[in-house]
């Protein structure tokens, strides 16, 4: 049996993640009692596509360290990669809420972009035997 702690670490962050998210969202329609859909709520739909943005994004990065962490080359950095992923997915989260954490967005969106793209370029590299 293979042990893959990165990829169970990611997963269980992405879990605790997620549920994070869906509370966010339940907490504003709790405060509108808007209990389907948005209702035009601007709060709202910023907690909505945060957890949206996150569940477009994270399965790719998941799919990436499982890949990376099989192949045997998943070291110690990809254990903060992984973290680093989901600490500005947190960031993104807090700077889709208007107001001053806003910073947080543009860093959790552009860290995402990097992730994935250092993530994908290592997994074309590892599978062209260049690493």
């Amino acid at each position: 049996m293979t042990l893959l702690p990165v990829t169970l670490a990611a997963a269980a962050a992405a879990a605790i993640l997620t549920l994070w998210l869906s509370i966010r969202i339940g907490a504003v329609r709790q405060a509108t009692s808007i209990s389907v859909g948005d209702g035009g709520n601007e709060p709202l739909q910023r907690r909505m596509r945060a957890q949206a943005n996150f569940v477009e994004n994270t399965p790719f990065v998941f799919a990436l360290i499982l890949a990376i962490e099989l192949s045997g080359k998943g070291s110690s950095w990809l254990a903060y990669v992984a973290a680093i992923y989901f600490l500005a997915r947190i960031a993104h989260a807090f700077g889709m809420d208007d107001g001053a954490a806003r910073i947080g967005r543009m860093i959790g969106t552009i860290v995402t972009m990097l992730v994935l793209l250092g993530l994908a370029i290592i997994a074309l590299l590892i599978m062209n035997g260049l690493m």
